[in-house]
């Protein structure tokens, strides 16, 4: 272990400037080394689009794309994020035009508390980013990485499907 210069041991609890790009712009804040993504994007950036469920990785429903990778932020330490590039659904949509996905959840009414549909839109976008035409295995396997209390998945499902044709219509 390193020790300082008058042998003193350094401050693993220390706060430290993290540098990070946060939907497209640069944010520096001081962060502890103990607060996750989730709180660093809620509180010290106001973005709360990603919700707060289990705090333990099991319901999903903190996903944020994490260099272009869906991510559970309430299990990453922000300190260990480090010019990282990060989008959170506030940084899906393209200025006023909702991503196809976003809006075929309202038009298939897949939203009804919409607490898990932050998670289910940024697990979408990185399906389609990845594979623009999915089959339904490709999309149920998608949405299964969050949990729904609310619609029983099927308006989930109804969504992605419409979004998948509508980019099957796009591209030849």
């Amino acid at each position: 272990m390193n020790s300082g210069i008058d042998g003193a041991q350094p401050d693993a609890g220390a706060v430290r400037l993290l540098s990070l790009a946060v939907n497209g712009q640069r944010q520096q804040r001081a962060v502890a080394p103990d607060i996750t993504l989730l709180d660093f994007l809620r509180e010290q950036l106001g973005l709360t689009g990603s919700k707060r469920g289990c705090d333990l990785g099991e319901c999903g429903c903190c996903a944020v794309l994490v260099d272009g990778r869906p991510m559970l932020s309430c299990l990453l330490p922000a300190a260990d994020l480090e010019h990282s590039a990060i989008t959170t659904i506030e940084g899906i949509a393209a200025g006023t035009a909702l991503h196809p996905l976003q809006q075929a959840m309202i038009d298939e009414g897949a939203v009804q508390c919409g607490y898990c549909t932050p998670a289910m839109v940024i697990n979408g976008v990185h399906l389609f980013a990845s594979e623009p035409r999915p089959d339904a295995e490709a999309i149920r396997t998608c949405i299964s990485a969050t949990s729904c209390r609310c619609t029983g998945y099927n308006r989930i499902v109804q969504a992605f499907e419409r979004t998948a044709e509508r980019f099957a219509e796009e591209q030849p």
